[in-house]
């Protein structure tokens, strides 16, 4: 809780916070690796579409450019003449005037039924086909809500072991904060036998020379880089100069 170890703020980003609305720095892990999880079936689903077009304009072009139409027309024509009025010449009229015929063929056929015939796909379509990817990457980013609830439920479950998860985590605070003080004092210590740079050294002459210049030239917190601010509080030795914030000092 805030009244029993109020967090420093290198600490807040390593929490998550379940009433916090944002997405956080833990869980922002997690959630990228679900995204990247979801490339291969982007893909491959950009691969299917991207195929279905390329034979779709493949078979439409053989539909367009391989058509072939063949027109046949043939006329015939019979006729016997008999002349005479003889009685040989009735006989062969009367059987031989049978045959007379006379017809015309036309013909039309082309190769339509063997061509393909492709249906391209509609935009609508399209964008059935890309909404449950759609809706895949919009769980994967709000997925971060419903797994914050899962520590609430097991401490409702077991609330001893919530009680022993919460004393294990102080101590670890403590631990961890001991060790981060330890090695920033070390850390402090080298920058302070540095010599200061040119630039610090006119920086410094600047804010001394004209102080009205601080509110431009604003320094930061020598631990945790937090911009100056009027609770920032500067060592006490004169030698040392080193400028600390209120959590920090």
């Amino acid at each position: 809780k805030q009244t029993l170890l109020p967090l420093l703020r290198e600490e807040t980003s390593s929490f998550i916070f379940p009433c916090h609305p944002a997405v956080q720095r833990p869980e922002l892990q997690h959630m990228v690796m679900e995204l990247l999880r979801c490339i291969p079936l982007l893909l491959f689903l950009l691969f299917v579409c991207g195929l279905d077009h390329f034979i779709f304009s493949i078979l439409s072009i053989i539909q367009h450019h391989s058509f072939v139409q063949y027109s046949y027309q043939t006329g015939h024509h019979l006729s016997v003449n008999v002349m005479g009025t003889s009685l040989m010449a009735q006989l062969l009229r009367g059987t031989i005037g049978a045959l007379n015929t006379s017809f015309n063929t036309e013909v039309e056929t082309s190769n339509l039924a063997c061509l393909p015939q492709p249906t391209g796909m509609s935009r609508q379509q399209y964008l059935d086909t890309c909404l449950p990817l759609g809706a895949l990457a919009l769980l994967c980013l709000l997925q971060v809500y419903p797994f914050r609830l899962r520590r609430a439920i097991a401490a409702f479950y077991f609330p001893k072991r919530e009680k022993t998860r919460v004393l294990f985590l102080y101590n670890k605070l403590l631990r961890q904060r001991k060790n981060f003080l330890h090695l920033q004092r070390g850390r402090i210590a080298r920058l302070a036998r540095q010599p200061p740079g040119l630039g610090t050294s006119l920086l410094q002459w600047c804010r001394r020379r004209w102080p009205w210049l601080r509110r431009f030239l604003r320094r930061s917190c020598t631990l945790c880089g937090t911009p100056e601010t009027p609770r920032h509080r500067p060592c006490p030795d004169p030698d040392c100069g080193a400028l600390y914030c209120e959590q920090c000092w």
